[in-house]
C-alpha cells in the first residue's frame, strides 16, 4: 500500500506561558500549551509532510510576536512551511504597517481576521474591503473563518477582491449539530462560482454534536464541498487541535480518505496535498 502524503493546511499551536489567547478561558480542556508534537508524523497509511499554521487568536497587539514565536519552532520541526497571520484589516490602508512587517517574515503566506463572532456587516465595511484589497498588492491570501450565516457577506467581500486569494476556513462552518443544509449549500455553491476562492475540508467535527456525532451525518457535507469547488480547489485541514474536542487526527483522516474513495489518485493527492501547497505558495 502506497503512503499518502498530506499538507495539513489549518493547524494552531498556542503557549498559554507566552501569549494571551482570552478565549481558552471558556475552553479549560484546550487551556494548556499546544506544541507542534501534538500532530502526528505518520498513521498507518499516510504521513503528514507539511503544515500551514494559522494564527490563534492570541491578543491582536501580540500578532506579530506570535508570528515570530512559530517561526522558531518551524526551526525545529520542518513540516510547518507556512503562517497565516493576525492583521487589523478593518484599519483599511492604515493597516500597511502590519502588512510591512509581515512581508519581512518569509513564512507569512497570508492573513486572517477572525469574522465568525463579528456582526453582519462588519466584513462590508469600506475600511475593511481596503484592508483586503490590499492583501493582494503583498502577495498575501486572506483566509475567510465565518459562520454559515455569513456567507453572503463573504459573498460581497469576494466579489469586491477579485485579485485576492480567498481561503475558506471549515467549509464555512454549517450548523451541523442542527442539520440545516439547505441555505448552506446554495450559498456555499454561490461563493465556489469566484475562481479565486479555495476551501478547506475542516473544522466539521466541532460543528456537530462534538460527542455524538457520526461519519454519516457529516458525509453530505463533505461531498457538496467537493462537488461545488471540485477536486483543484479543496485542501485538507485538521483544526487541530481543536479537533480534539470533538475527535482524534486519526479518526479525522480516516474520515476524510473513505470521502475521497471515488476519487483517482491525482484527484486525492490534490486534495491531500498538492492544493494546499499552491493555495499557499509553500
Amino acid at each position: 500500500m502506497s503512503t499518502l502524503k498530506i499538507a495539513d493546511s489549518h493547524v494552531h499551536f498556542w503557549d498559554t506561558n507566552r501569549l494571551q489567547y482570552p478565549w481558552l478561558a471558556d475552553e479549560p480542556l484546550l487551556n494548556r500549551p499546544y506544541l507542534p508534537d501534538h500532530i502526528p508524523a505518520h498513521g498507518s497509511n499516510w504521513t503528514v509532510d507539511a503544515l500551514v499554521f494559522v494564527q490563534s487568536d492570541c491578543l491582536p497587539q501580540q500578532g506579530i510576536a506570535e508570528v515570530d514565536w512559530v517561526t522558531t519552532l518551524a526551526n525545529d520541526d520542518p513540516r510547518i512551511r507556512g503562517i497565516v497571520a493576525f492583521a487589523p484589516l478593518e484599519k483599511g490602508t492604515q493597516v500597511r504597517p502590519v502588512l510591512d512587517d509581515l512581508k519581512k517574515r518569509p513564512l507569512v503566506k497570508g492573513v486572517r481576521r477572525l469574522l465568525q463572532r463579528e456582526p453582519l456587516g462588519f466584513s462590508l465595511q469600506p475600511e475593511f474591503v481596503v484592508g483586503v484589497q490590499l492583501l493582494a498588492e503583498y502577495g498575501l491570501s486572506f483566509d475567510l473563518c465565518i459562520k454559515y450565516f455569513q456567507l453572503p457577506d463573504a459573498i460581497a467581500l469576494v466579489r469586491q477582491c477579485p485579485d485576492v486569494q480567498f481561503i475558506l476556513d471549515h467549509i464555512g462552518k454549517p450548523a451541523i449539530k442542527d442539520g440545516h443544509q439547505d441555505a448552506w449549500r446554495s450559498e456555499l455553491a454561490e461563493l465556489a462560482k469566484y475562481p479565486n476562492v479555495v476551501c478547506k475540508l475542516s473544522g466539521l467535527v466541532t460543528e456537530a454534536d462534538m460527542q455524538h456525532w457520526t461519519p454519516a451525518e457529516l458525509q453530505p457535507y463533505i461531498q457538496h464541498t467537493l462537488a461545488v469547488f471540485g477536486s483543484d480547489r479543496v485542501m485538507f485541514g485538521s483544526d487541530s487541535p481543536v479537533l480534539t474536542l470533538a475527535s482524534t487526527y486519526e479518526q479525522w483522516v480516516s474520515l476524510v480518505l473513505d470521502a475521497l474513495q471515488s476519487f483517482s489518485t491525482a484527484e486525492q493527492d490534490k486534495i491531500l496535498y498538492s492544493n494546499a501547497m499552491t493555495a499557499y505558495r509553500l
